[in-house]
């Protein structure tokens, strides 16, 4: 405003006009800044005018009227290359962008933001090494030259420092977003989480929206409701990430909010239209096929043949190119067609679950296992559709040596710390063992948990594994489902000691389906009991009492929604399974 009114006093001073156009260009109004210096026509401000200009264009996504703008700049100016390197990576080429921002850098020397835009060039071309160097660089020298920052202070009580111009031309922000996206990239997410959390300490109002996005994604698995809370503030409030839009509609669909992924694309459309229809139109039809799936499975199954169709074209064409590529010992070209063999690979596979999903859905597991069979050629060794494979032929309850085919690779990846495979994973490898009579294989498994298991609580007391309990869960359920109640069940109270540690809402959740199981059967006299099975399921019930007076027996989603009465805890079931159970063994 000041600038303003300095060009109607002084309207002669050029210098003012300038500072307005700059002034409003920092402030982003950038059509008034594009309108200002238009009427800057002096040509000993010519080239300084076009920079400026440039800049405002970029800013408004110009980029033909960036590079016109540019092209009527010096050449040789580091400012001018920089914008250049701009240009470049929103188009794309980041290998050209990552040699003008060097360029840039060795005419100015270090620069912060330009390290900064040297390691998104390299995040980008997903030299991950690279990037976390000069990551690295721009965080020792935030934490040396900028202490009153406080800069790694998770956990500890500090003020906010606020959004200053110091923290601005730190790139310290940028710097940690970019930090936590390579460790999210490379399947570190708790490394994502804490170096969101090392970042200089802001409060939640003062947080840009790329750490805004950054924080809900990286927290998803366990808060998801705050994280869709953060996704559909930025959407409300833009300018937001562009993968902010697309993220959202997926974890709906992930948390099968499919009717809130519907409302977003309806409410949307000028965003749908953007960022799917124009740049993953792949992805729009994904998405459309699984809200689909709701109403319409046949519907969307034909959408989902489709899009898999296409997938399938492109894997063939990228097969023959790595083809070609051997055929002329080209190295770099195999590389790079392997690496878009693999990527397109990746897109492929959740259109090929989806597609499986609605026959799975249906429990018509021979024709899950058709399509399966179909797509082995491109998807063979990918990790998830072999762990699929071995889930299909577990269901079908006849082909558990084909499971155990495919479950023991999984679990012997992970032989030096099994804790790190899937305790599903394991439980169901332990359950085809029993039903092919390799009970000892089983047994073994089940050591080998339990070694770990104390290991890990001796190491760290605080921490509580469930692997085991959930093995033992699965085995005593299917032990009561083909009748054997009395070795199931014990199997199921075994698994939730100690009762202080185990029992909790999900856990407790899958027992009282056997006890419940079981009372049925009693009440129809299709089993006996031995007097001590029934002191055991009276004893356990009594535990189940003591120690789950505050667990609640249901967890809604929405957390607004939880019941919180006492009828909804542990105790209270726990009462009336006692009660019950006595009255079926008088």
């Amino acid at each position: 405003r000041m600038y303003e009114q300095l060009t109607k006093i002084c309207p002669g001073v050029e210098e003012y006009r300038i500072y307005y156009a700059q002034s409003t260009y920092k402030a982003g109004l950038y059509a008034d800044a594009q309108k200002a210096a238009s009427l800057i026509e002096s040509e000993n401000n010519f080239f300084r005018v076009k920079k400026l200009q440039a800049a405002i264009a970029y800013e408004q996504e110009e980029t033909t009227q960036t590079k016109s703008f540019l092209d009527k700049c010096y050449a040789n100016d580091a400012d001018v290359i920089s914008l250049q390197g701009c240009v470049l990576y929103k188009e794309g080429n980041y290998a050209g962008a990552l040699a003008k921002f060097q360029e840039a850098m060795n005419a100015l020397g270090y620069k912060l933001d330009l390290a900064y835009n040297v390691a998104v060039c390299y995040y980008k071309m997903e030299q991950y090494e690279n990037a976390q160097k000069y990551i690295g660089e721009i965080i020792e020298k935030g934490i040396h030259e900028h202490p009153e920052l406080n800069i790694g202070s998770a956990g500890a009580e500090v003020r906010s420092v606020g959004n200053s111009q110091v923290l601005k031309e730190t790139s310290l922000i940028e710097s940690f977003n970019l930090k936590s996206a390579i460790l999210w990239m490379t399947k570190n997410p708790q490394g994502a989480k804490e170096a969101l959390k090392d970042m200089p300490p802001r409060s939640d109002e003062e947080l840009d929206p790329v750490t805004l996005h950054n924080t809900a994604l990286v927290n998803m698995d366990t808060d998801p409701s705050g994280g869709f809370k953060k996704f559909n503030y930025l959407l409300q409030t833009p300018p937001f990430p562009p993968e902010t839009f697309q993220n959202i509609l997926l974890y709906f669909c992930k948390y099968q909010y499919f009717d809130l992924a519907a409302d977003v694309l309806a409410e949307n459309t000028h965003l749908s239209y953007k960022y799917l229809s124009q740049q993953s139109q792949t992805l729009y039809d994904f998405l459309d096929g699984m809200i689909t799936a709701q109403t319409s499975p046949a519907e969307a199954y034909q959408k989902f043949d489709q899009l898999a169709t296409r997938h399938i074209d492109v894997l063939r064409k990228l097969t023959k190119r790595i083809q070609d590529a051997k055929q002329q010992h080209d190295k770099s070209a195999v590389t790079a067609a392997y690496k878009a063999y693999s990527d397109a690979l990746e897109e492929y596979v959740p259109v090929l679950m989806a597609q499986a999903k609605i026959y799975w859905d249906t429990e018509n597991y021979p024709m899950v296992e058709k399509i399966f069979r179909a797509s082995a050629d491109f998807c063979a060794e990918n990790e998830t559709w072999k762990l699929n494979v071995a889930h299909v032929f577990f269901m079908q309850e006849n082909k558990f040596q084909n499971s155990i085919r495919y479950y023991e690779p999984v679990v012997d990846a992970h032989a030096e710390k099994i804790l790190n495979c899937s305790a599903i994973v394991l439980a169901n490898l332990c359950v085809s063992y029993i039903m092919s009579s390799l009970n000892e294989k089983a047994e073994e498994v089940m050591r080998r948990l339990e070694h770990e298991e104390e290991k890990l609580m001796q190491e760290d007391p605080d921490k509580q594994p469930l692997h085991l309990c959930i093995v033992n869960l699965v085995i005593g359920t299917l032990y009561c489902s083909k009748g054997n109640f009395e070795f199931g069940i014990s199997r199921i109270i075994k698994s939730l000691e100690p009762y202080h540690r185990k029992i909790m809402s999900d856990t407790w959740f899958y027992a009282k389906r056997c006890f419940l199981a079981l009372a049925m059967s009693l009440a129809k006299h299709m089993v006996m009991l031995k007097d001590q099975t029934f002191d055991e399921i009276l004893a356990f019930f009594d535990q189940a009492d003591l120690h789950g007076g505050k667990i609640p027996a249901h967890i809604h989603p929405d957390p607004s929604k939880q019941d919180a009465s006492s009828k909804n805890t542990v105790r209270w079931e726990a009462r009336q399974l006692k009660r019950l159970y006595l009255q079926l063994r008088d």
